[in-house]
């Protein structure tokens, strides 16, 4: 169809319209043939009949044709090419050009034919064969090919297709078969589908993740917190003590990642290994209100995300099956959904995050980079300045500024923080959600996923890993048995971080109450700490360890750290020291051998100028000096 205009008989969504009236160039008023019913439709919707028949009949041989074979019918339409911009074509025409291209009269009417019918020069394309997939050999012989096919290639040790032919050449020979080609062999392993044969021969889980597709969205993640993933990652960085500024090796970061907006609800920078404290504590950090987190950070932009989750999604590590966060989630009514196992494709949306947050943190002095090819020989620990409190600052900041405004591919191109505020307050086409209220009470939430210890309480109190705490809120508990008449054991959730004080769950309130040391000049110390002094008293063959032998061990060690970190100071100083002598000895050598060359003149002229400089002036008498 060259042109629309009123009058026209023409297509729309495959039905007959008549064309009543052009409005503009866009848009026509058209009337159904059909139903008799007037419409307003896009002209770029319409279609003439040629159109439709051309929509029916074409194919999309041009995308898979061989380069051989496409190539053969771009010359046939360059034959038939003059005949095609012809008016008045006559049978003339097409003889010379028959004979002009050595092709017969009857091939070249019927490559205009095939062209007219679709104007695609893929009609062009030789045909095939009607009889392509049928077989031509031996019954028998095809059935001893399929039976080796199972039996010898499709095996796990992944047996060559040359070994293939062997034992089908074989097996003819045996039953008095004609040997099928080589050739041929090859095509019928060539037909086998390719999923079927990575399954047999590299096994199912190779196959699923080479094959089954990745969906596109993640299901039932459909609004803010109803599907967040959390994962720990070793962050590429070295950093330093906060008082001496010395290296102390790479943190662990674990966050939990919003699959809905791709906002970053939580985070937790740790220099512990993953942990069941380290997911709890993000988890916690991602449920709570960030105000007062930005505010002592000094940080002025919105990081709305908050409230409690729908579905936690981890991977099957250790940390995440244990007793306290399975739970915690249960108590506030959390689903902990753990991905299938060998399915990575399930955690794509916080692997991403990782590898974006990487390549930033590749660009601060101290990365380790992601691999030894990439450092080469870059001094990570020479160059290692940050914090791991001004590592958390930087990350912060990495978040709010920079990875929430920034467009985000899986969510087309929007960034996460307008994606948030799209669902939570709506649109012209969909309501939102509403803001979320805060949690009433975050400390109970952040001690609800705290790792806990069971203990009983006794008259001094309670005792955990060989350190006694007490408050007079245990009074009441003092040796109270359990239905089985047993010593009731009561929960005492403990911060790793600090284990100065535990937080004793009190059955009758349902509220935790923090409960010190007993003996309340102890210093404050870590678990990891403790587990490093329990380590060495064992080594040391300690039959018994008791408190004052933990807290003697502390002392010790950080004694030693002290004492290292002076020494390794006075060290560093007298290797500066030694370094300018040896630069000072180097010099005098130099200008030894520069005065070498004449040293009798160079005395000479030393004694000249000392004479000169020291002895030009008149010498006066001491006559302050009593000589009687």
């Amino acid at each position: 169809m060259k042109s629309v205009s009123p009058g026209s008989l023409v297509y729309l969504n495959g039905n007959s319209v008549v064309v009543l009236e052009l409005k503009g160039f866009s848009e026509a008023i058209v009337r159904s043939i059909e139903t008799d019913e007037t419409s307003i439709a896009r002209i770029s919707d319409l279609r003439s009949k040629h159109s439709l028949e051309y929509i029916q009949k074409a194919d999309n041989r041009h995308l898979v044709s061989q380069d051989s074979d496409w190539q053969s019918a771009v010359e046939r339409f360059e034959i038939i090419s003059p005949l095609l911009h012809m008016h008045s074509r006559t049978a003339e025409d097409v003889k010379k050009i028959a004979r002009k291209n050595g092709k017969g009269i009857t091939t070249i009417y019927r490559w205009i034919r095939a062209y007219e019918k679709t104007g695609l020069v893929s009609s062009l394309l030789r045909k095939e064969r009607s009889d392509k997939g049928s077989l031509k050999i031996n019954k028998e012989v095809e059935e001893v090919i399929n039976a080796k096919i199972e039996q010898v290639f499709l095996l796990p040790e992944r047996p060559s297709v040359l070994k293939l032919y062997k034992e089908i050449k074989s097996e003819c020979f045996k039953l008095d078969l004609p040997t099928p080609d080589k050739n041929t062999i090859y095509a019928r392993v060539s037909a086998i589908e390719e999923k079927e044969a990575v399954k047999r021969r590299l096994g199912s889980k190779f196959a699923k993740q080479s094959y089954r597709p990745i969906l596109g969205k993640f299901p039932g993640a459909d609004y803010p917190n109803a599907v967040v993933q959390v994962d720990h990652t070793p962050v590429d960085l070295i950093i330093v003590d906060d008082l001496h500024r010395q290296p102390i090796g790479k943190p662990f970061l674990t966050i939990t990642i919003d699959v809905a907006t791709r906002m970053i609800s939580g985070f937790c920078l740790t220099l512990e290994h993953p942990s069941a404290h380290s997911a709890g504590l993000c988890i916690a950090h991602a449920i709570s209100t960030k105000d007062n987190w930005l505010a002592n950070r000094n940080v002025d932009l919105e990081w709305p995300i908050h409230d409690k989750m729908r579905k936690i999604h981890v991977d099957n590590a250790k940390e995440f099956h244990g007793n306290m966060l399975r739970r915690a989630c249960q108590q506030h009514g959390i689903i902990l959904e753990f991905r299938p196992r060998g399915m990575p494709n399930f955690g794509p949306h916080v692997e991403r995050v990782f590898r974006t947050f990487m390549s930033e943190v590749h660009t601060i002095p101290g990365t380790t980079f992601s691999s030894v090819k990439d450092k080469l020989d870059y001094n990570s620990e020479g160059k290692a300045c940050m914090t791991l409190r001004e590592l958390e600052m930087w990350f912060t900041v990495f978040i709010v500024y920079y990875y929430h405004h920034k467009p985000h591919r899986g969510i087309a191109d929007v960034p996460p923080i307008k994606k948030y505020e799209e669902l939570i307050f709506g649109n012209s086409s969909t309501p939102g959600i509403g803001m979320p209220l805060p949690i009433e009470d975050e400390e109970t939430l952040r001690l609800n996923f705290t790792p806990y210890v069971e203990r009983s309480i006794q008259r001094q109190g309670v005792v955990i890993d060989n350190i006694h705490y007490f408050s007079p809120v245990l009074k009441k508990w003092i040796g109270t048995k359990d239905k089985n008449q047993k010593a009731q054991k009561f929960i005492f959730a403990r911060d790793p971080r600090d284990i100065s004080a535990v937080h004793f769950f009190d059955p009758d309130t349902n509220k935790y109450v923090s409960v010190p040391y007993l003996d309340n000049t102890r210093p404050s110390i870590s678990l990891w700490e403790l587990r490093e002094v329990q380590k060495s008293l064992k080594n040391e063959h300690r039959a018994l360890i008791s408190e004052d032998i933990i807290f003697q061990g502390i002392a010790k060690m950080r004694e030693i750290e002290v004492a290292s970190i002076e020494k390794t100071r006075l060290a560093k100083q007298q290797r500066a020291s030694e370094k300018r002598k040896r630069r000072f000895a180097q010099r005098r050598s130099t200008w030894s051998a520069a005065h070498n060359k004449d040293e009798t003149a160079g005395v000479a002229a030393v004694a000249a100028e000392i004479i000169d400089s020291d002895f030009d002036e008149e010498i006066q008498p001491f006559t302050d000096v009593d000589i009687s």
